[in-house]
């Protein structure tokens, strides 16, 4: 279906506050621009789908200021809980805010880059992103969102003609810059240091400005702040709880969950270590130098708990300890029921509004997926609309998972084409390295475009 578009609509909300928020900055200078992805259906949502080529490198690659938008790039000032030790010594390093919107939807989002250059935050960075780095980033987004996941989406990415050195990749390797489209870039670390420079009005001023622009239709963001802060709270862990629910439905991991990488929206976003599951495994691990797998698969929601709680300590300058610990109490079960929602999505059945029978279908799938050892996104494939192919299983290991699938009813699309085939759409750290290769050795985009149209393909097979 086709997606449609609007009139653009500037709506530099982040210019309300005062620079204690962020830097000004100046972009890079880039020796080279050549468009290696654009997004026309992200950019659709906020008007952007008409720029021609030329305009779209003018804006995205030398970050020419949009109309009647932000004129100079912000670089976000926030601090940040890195694998559980505070860094006051954060910030947009090789980032910036560049521009926000309405989209189609009335929300404002924003456009934020990755590897635009140094900053005040940079320190001994060069503030560059590789091209692979960005390639992946794309896969990320496209199967996030494919998948139902609240997420990012990656806008643009443009290859800067820049020779990088990397200890994680064979060097020198090609540089790009990325813009994504973003549900607000606030962060839990943007509130963390606000708390550890003791700034309260500064505080007060991001809860007010983040609930009137992004929660304005659960929260009074002019009320009285004892009320308010609770209730902003509550709102951003119902949405945290719900995005870590659906990265476990989508086989996710992140790879990174530190404050600073979580968005008061909810949002997924920035996408560096991340991997799916090839198949279940709690302790697998995206991140080398996660060397505790503090955030691996089945830790996530805790790592997502604990953040909230990083954030609620925010907060103890307006509210006693009992009133904000109360605020997280449904955390599990939001998550939880997200969870429930999001496999129910991938196996083709109706969500149900029972807990408890959301429950029994995540147990019965999640002891399935360790006693089968089938590849994670194919026995959800499999399975799709029913039982389809229960036969491809041993009986005793799949008896219970199929029996309580049946209790649930086939959604309106269960019988959608995408699924009839025997393989499933999955993301792997080797289908990931297949797509780089032909790019790397012969500047061959063609698997990247092929896996694309895949994943929209089984994106558009999933919406009941």
């Amino acid at each position: 279906m086709p997606h449609r578009s609007v009139s653009y609509q500037a709506a530099p909300v982040h210019l309300a506050l005062d620079q204690r928020f962020y830097r000004p900055v100046t972009a890079a200078s880039f020796p080279d621009h050549k468009l290696r992805f654009r997004n026309d259906r992200a950019a659709a949502s906020v008007g952007l789908d008409g720029l021609d080529d030329q305009a779209w490198i003018e804006h995205f690659g030398k970050f020419t200021a949009l109309p009647d938008n932000i004129e100079t790039p912000l670089a976000l000032c926030y601090h940040g809980h890195q694998f559980g030790h505070y860094n006051p010594d954060l910030g947009d390093g090789r980032g910036f805010l560049f521009a926000q919107m309405c989209s189609s939807d009335g929300r404002i989002l924003d456009l934020g880059t990755k590897g635009s250059g140094q900053t005040p935050f940079s320190r001994t960075a060069d503030g560059r992103l590789t091209l692979k780095g960005a390639v992946r980033e794309i896969l990320a987004t496209e199967m996030l969102e494919a998948l139902g996941v609240n997420t990012s989406r990656t806008l643009s990415v443009i290859e800067t003609g820049e020779a990088l050195q990397r200890n994680d990749e064979p060097s020198p390797t090609r540089a790009a810059v990325l813009v994504r489209l973003s549900h607000s870039h606030i962060r839990i670390g943007s509130f963390q240091r606000l708390s550890f420079l003791d700034d309260r009005e500064g505080l007060e001023m991001l809860v007010r400005h983040t609930a009137r622009h992004y929660f304005a239709d659960q929260l009074q963001a002019d009320g009285d702040l004892e009320a308010l802060v609770p209730a902003f709270l509550r709102a951003v862990a119902s949405a945290v709880a719900a995005t870590a629910g659906a990265w476990l439905a989508a086989g996710f991991v992140h790879g990174v969950l530190n404050t600073d990488n979580f968005n008061v929206t909810g949002e997924s976003f920035d996408y560096g270590p991340w991997r799916f599951l090839p198949h279940f495994d709690p302790g697998f691990t995206a991140a080398y130098f996660d060397q505790t797998s503090r955030y691996a698969y089945g830790r996530q929601a805790d790592a997502s708990m604990w953040a909230m709680c990083r954030l609620a300590d925010c907060f103890m300058a307006f509210c006693d300890k009992q009133t904000l610990e109360e605020q997280l109490h449904d955390f599990y079960p939001q998550m939880e029921t997200a969870l429930a929602a999001g496999l129910a999505r991938r196996l083709g059945v109706v969500p149900t509004h029972d807990l408890k029978a959301g429950q029994e279908l995540c147990r019965q799938f999640f002891n399935a997926a360790r006693a089968s050892e089938a590849g994670f996104d194919q026995l959800l494939h499999d399975f799709w609309g029913g039982s389809q192919r229960r036969g491809n299983y041993p009986e005793d290991v799949i008896a219970g998972f199929a029996d309580c699938l049946s209790s649930f009813t086939p959604a309106s699309n269960a019988d959608h084409v995408f699924f009839t085939r025997k393989t499933a759409l999955s993301m792997t750290i080797d289908e990931v390295e297949a797509i780089w290769e032909p790019i790397a050795a012969s500047d061959d985009w063609s698997a990247l475009h092929q896996k694309i149209t895949a994943l929209r393909e089984m994106g558009a097979a999933l919406k009941v």
